[in-house]
This record gives structure tokens, C-alpha cells and sequence, in this order.
């Protein structure tokens, strides 16, 4: 098992005494015989993320948005420092599955991801529709009706999984993209019928292409199955459970202070 390296400066040392548990669990790696000094590093967090704008996306070299700037806080309120990195999501989500210690955020919580990693909590929260072009009729009162259509997809993210899930398949009626804007691209010039996407990033993409969302875009079928909570940011699961609980800590305290409910408004 690899140990969570994280830098012990100030800040670090300032939140052992808020969280006494945390200051147990950097002893304990600091001293046990599994983990060694080298557990104490001066090596930050590893967190992964991908672009998925307004969310996690990256402006002037820097990983920003919505669920950015509240991982941040998390951090700041623990002390400690992360090493983010945005890459496609399929490489994030496996790194994280499969790696003790790697943080990954807006990640949605299904039940078959649920026993593949261990959950801090909310981050933002979402709704998913399918969306299609405003001057096109669709004839889409159920998932199953959705299948006579081209639908364009991320590979390995929520929304395509959900639809592979329920019978869709790649190829045929699920058209897989690395990224996102290529899906709303697709989607104005004719190439996929409908794009299973978040309101939130939906209207953003359409925005950030110079288009008026309520102009380009029609909310075909909502999907309230990937509509219930939001985004989560969570660890592997064999990342221990102290460290998910601190954070998960963490993130409470955001929710108690205001900190939580500002970053979501100023993001709406």
C-alpha cells in the first residue's frame, strides 16, 4: 500500500491541532514501521480531475471551476496541499480506482461505482438531461425510446456508463468523445441526435461558444437517476479509511461555515 505524502508546513501543522485524528494518523505513518519517514515528504496529495467546464477546466494554465475552488477549501481547511492534474477521464478514474491516496473530483456516485471508492461527499450539485437541437422533433418519453436515436457521449464518464448500463451501446447508438464540446459540436451540426449532458455544463459550453443556450439547445428527457445528488469527490478504495474521514470532516466544516453555499452561488 502506498502512503499519502503531503507537505508538513505551517498550515499543516495548524490544522493537527483542529484535527486531532489527522495528527494520529501522520504519527502513526511517521513512525510505523510500514511506512517510514518517507510517508513525511514534503509531497503533496495527488488529485485528478479532467475538463469538464464549469466544474474542473483549465484557464491560463491553472485547474479552476466550481468543483475546483471547493476541493481547494477542503485542503485549505486541513492544511495541506494537492498536486492537481487534469487528464481524460477515463485515465483519471482508473489512476484513482486503482491507487491508494489519489483524490478524484466530480466524480457521480452510481451503484456500480459505489464499492470502487470511498466517498468524501457532495462537491456541486447536477442534473442531466438529453439534449437535443430546438428545431428538431423527438419522439423520447423513456430511455428506450432514446435508443432509436445517435447519442453523443464521454467515454467512461457518468452519463455514457449510465446508458451502457441500461442496453446502450457504443458504436451503434452511443457516440464516444474524449471531450466535452465535441459532443455539443456534433450535436449543432447534425452529426449525434441527442447529447446526455449536465444542465450546469450544457449551458456553458454553449455559452463559451458564443451561443445562446435557450437558442441551441432543447431539453429532450431528463434523467433523474444521475439528477439526485451531485458530484462527489472520493478516493480509491483502498485508500484508508482515516484519511477519508478527515476530509469528509473537512468538507462538513465548509458546509457549517458558509464557505460551501458561497462558492456554489458564486458559480451559478
Amino acid at each position: 500500500m502506498q502512503p499519502i505524502r503531503m507537505h508538513l508546513g505551517f498550515q499543516s501543522l495548524k490544522a493537527l491541532a483542529v484535527y486531532p485524528r489527522l495528527a494520529r494518523w501522520i504519527a502513526a505513518l511517521c513512525i510505523g514501521g510500514w511506512a517510514g519517514m518517507a510517508a513525511c515528504a514534503a509531497e503533496p496529495v495527488r488529485v485528478l480531475t479532467e475538463e469538464f467546464p464549469p466544474y474542473n477546466y483549465t484557464e491560463n494554465s491553472r485547474i479552476t471551476g466550481l468543483s475546483t475552488e471547493v476541493v481547494e477549501a477542503v485542503f485549505k481547511e486541513l492544511g495541506l496541499q494537492g498536486q492537481y492534474q487534469s487528464m481524460p477521464w477515463a485515465r483519471a478514474y482508473e489512476t484513482a480506482r486503482t491507487t491508494p491516496g489519489v483524490l478524484i473530483y466530480s466524480i457521480g456516485r452510481t451503484p456500480e461505482r459505489d464499492k470502487l471508492f470511498k466517498w468524501v461527499g457532495v462537491i456541486a450539485p447536477t442534473v442531466y438531461y438529453l439534449y437535443g437541437h430546438p428545431g428538431r422533433s423527438y419522439r423520447v418519453d423513456s430511455l428506450e425510446a432514446a435508443k432509436n436515436y445517435q447519442i453523443g457521449t464521454v467515454n467512461e464518464d457518468v452519463g455514457e456508463q449510465f446508458l451502457v448500463k441500461h442496453g446502450f451501446v457504443k458504436g451503434k447508438n452511443l457516440q464516444s468523445s474524449v471531450k466535452y464540446e465535441h459532443n455539443y459540436e456534433k450535436l449543432k451540426a447534425g452529426r449525434v441526435d441527442l447529447w446526455i449532458m449536465s444542465e450546469l455544463t450544457a449551458s456553458y459550453l454553449a455559452r463559451q461558444a458564443g451561443d445562446d443556450p435557450r437558442q441551441t439547445l432543447s431539453k429532450v428527457y431528463r434523467i433523474p437517476e444521475l439528477s439526485s445528488e451531485g458530484y462527489y469527490m472520493a478516493f480509491g478504495a483502498q485508500t484508508p479509511d482515516a484519511t477519508v474521514e478527515q476530509f469528509r470532516k473537512a468538507l462538513e466544516a465548509l458546509r457549517s461555515n458558509g464557505t460551501y453555499d458561497r462558492l456554489q452561488r458564486k458559480w451559478q
